[in-house]
């Protein structure tokens, strides 16, 4: 069988072609970013076949909101994971993906454990872990919790011990310090 040719488009060209609803978007928006976007969500629920779920998700989602994405607003790649990171947050806060490991028999966590820990994301690759290594040790600590874990920010506050505004201050200076690598 040959082998699939990957398919590679500048932002732009990506955008456009997303907004006009074309096959090769939607070809070229999962060869370029199911990864970053599946290791994101892998991160948050801890889950491979829901993480999977999720990305799944998150394409149908994209597909059918392209046209409220502005480029003014913020990267194409920005957007997506904040699509992917809100529908991984939204399933960790509902009541069935709560139960749903709350039955689960002891053998059965083994198994998810093992699975976890030889999951294929590295955010290395993406240049993000070293650049997030740049940053403050409170500055980390906050991003982890909030971007990798879901919290909310009152819930960071809480289980950091600080203040709820320090929470926010820090959040926004390390996201400031990380846009000066990307821009």
């Amino acid at each position: 069988m040959a082998k699939k040719h990957k398919i590679n488009l500048s932002e732009e060209e990506l955008v456009q072609a997303l907004q006009r609803h074309e096959k090769v978007a939607a070809e070229a928006l999962y060869d370029m970013y199911s990864p970053a976007l599946y290791g994101v969500i892998f991160r948050i629920v801890n889950d491979e076949t829901t993480a999977e779920d999720i990305v799944q998700e998150t394409f149908v989602k994209i597909w059918r909101s392209s046209n409220s994405y502005s480029a003014d607003k913020g990267r194409l790649f920005t957007w997506m994971m904040n699509i992917a990171r809100n529908l991984a947050i939204d399933k960790i806060r509902s009541k069935d993906f709560k139960n749903q490991f709350k039955n689960q028999e002891l053998e059965n966590n083994v198994i998810v454990i093992d699975t976890q820990s030889s999951t294929a994301y590295k955010p290395e690759l993406l240049g993000v872990k070293d650049l997030v290594e740049k940053l403050k040790p409170e500055q980390k600590s906050i991003l982890d919790l909030i971007y990798f874990k879901g919290y909310t920010h009152t819930e960071a506050a809480e289980e950091l011990g600080i203040p709820l505004g320090t929470i926010k201050t820090r959040l926004r200076t390390a996201i400031q310090q990380l846009r000066k690598y990307f821009n």
